[in-house]
């Protein structure tokens, strides 16, 4: 099969989107199909290296590391189209959406959609806020997705949310996306992981509390510091490692220095993509107040990792988190405390929920995730050809 996969972000740019594009992609290719990708250019200019198209594409100053195609005949549209793609599967609404609807159109092939972004959270960073209001987005999303054959939303809380935009529920499948379960399982000497906790002033006597994502303010980073303010008054050798860059970050340093937790908190900025699981090793709770995720991959790779979760609770966490199995949820600071001092003073409810964490992430492998994408691309071919021959017969 012949599938173009269309996103205005890819590497070098470092976000869940990349990751799941980049996975669907690789299995994709494991499985013999022919899978090209088209993208915005991070150097301005357009070119194409291996299977990527990258797209001339200037910067805007809309949200952050955001770009938009420039203007321009392209020779890669024509190249794309010569190509001649028997799906297009977009992962992103702008830009590079504009230009498979374009392709769409001239090859006469169906479209399937990924809604990965929760706009509501993030309509602050669109020209501060002063534009898009949320019945406005909500406008928008409906316009866009009925128009596609198949959308695919991560979890069921983003299919409620389209549900509630009045996006068709006929067309909304719901595929979480994939993770290297076996990257996130691999061991983690006691030396490597004394190396690591010593480089930002920690040992292995320490409990150490762990965020690993970004660092925006929709993350909701700024209750986790004040919760371990006070946690840390009443547990000893408690820590906070904090990882991940983002344009929150010097908020967050800011707090810290007000809170006077400079020696209890710590930032490691962006950390290398190929070594980040080895953070999730050093970790005794990975902790997210997060209330912005549609689907939350670091909660996915924290429990693979069979680091114990400490969650606010969520829509996107159901079946996944679930109290006193694979971790627990909060809905106030007097539950985050209760919970935190469970996991940290039994450590055979730690081994338990490490075993049961690792046997539910099994589910959510890239192995699953690419069979179950390729399955609705081909719903979505056979659903396009029987429009095609209802119409044939009209």
């Amino acid at each position: 099969m012949k599938i173009l996969i269309t996103t205005d972000t890819y590497y070098p740019i470092t976000n869940g989107v990349v990751i799941s594009t980049d996975t669907l992609y690789n299995q994709l290719k494991l499985r013999g199909h022919d899978v090209r990708i088209l993208t915005l250019s991070n150097e301005g200019k357009g070119y194409t290296s291996g299977d990527v198209y990258y797209l001339s594409a200037g910067s805007v100053n809309v949200y952050p590391q955001a770009k938009i195609i420039k203007p321009t005949r392209s020779k890669i549209i024509s190249e794309i189209i010569q190509w001649r793609p028997e799906i297009i599967h977009s992962q992103t609404e702008f830009s590079t959406m504009v230009m498979a609807k374009y392709i769409k159109r001239k090859l006469k092939i169906p479209q399937v959609h990924t809604y990965h972004t929760m706009y509501e959270d993030y309509l602050k960073y669109f020209l501060k806020g002063r534009v898009l209001k949320k019945n406005a987005m909500a406008k928008i999303t409906r316009i866009l997705l009925n128009s596609f054959d198949i959308v695919i939303a991560p979890t069921e809380k983003v299919k409620r949310l389209l549900a509630s935009y009045k996006v068709s529920t006929d067309i909304i499948e719901v595929i979480p996306t994939g993770i290297d379960i076996g990257k996130f399982q691999n061991t983690v000497s006691s030396v490597e992981r004394e190396t690591i906790l010593l480089k930002y002033g920690m040992n292995s006597k320490d409990n150490v509390l762990i965020y690993i994502g970004r660092i925006g303010e929709e993350k909701n980073i700024e209750e986790l510091l004040y919760l371990f303010n006070k946690a840390h008054m009443e547990i000893s050798n408690l820590k906070f490692l904090i990882v991940g860059g983002g344009p929150y970050l010097d908020n967050l340093i800011a707090i810290v220095d007000e809170l006077n937790l400079n020696d209890s908190v710590k930032f490691t900025g962006m950390v290398n993509s190929n070594i980040i699981y080895k953070y999730y090793k050093i970790g005794t709770i990975f902790v997210t107040a997060s209330k912005s995720e549609s689907q939350g991959l670091t909660y996915l790779e924290a429990l693979a990792s069979g680091c114990p979760v400490l969650c606010r609770w969520d829509p996107c966490i159901e079946g996944l988190i679930i109290d006193g199995n694979t971790g627990f949820s909060y809905n106030d600071g007097d539950e985050f405390m209760k919970d935190l001092k469970k996991l940290l003073y039994n450590e055979k409810l730690r081994t338990t929920i490490k075993e049961n964490s690792i046997e539910i992430a099994n589910k959510y492998s890239k192995e699953n995730f690419g069979l179950r994408v390729v399955d609705i691309y081909k719903k979505a071919i056979e659903k396009d050809l029987q429009n095609k021959r209802n119409k044939s017969i009209k």
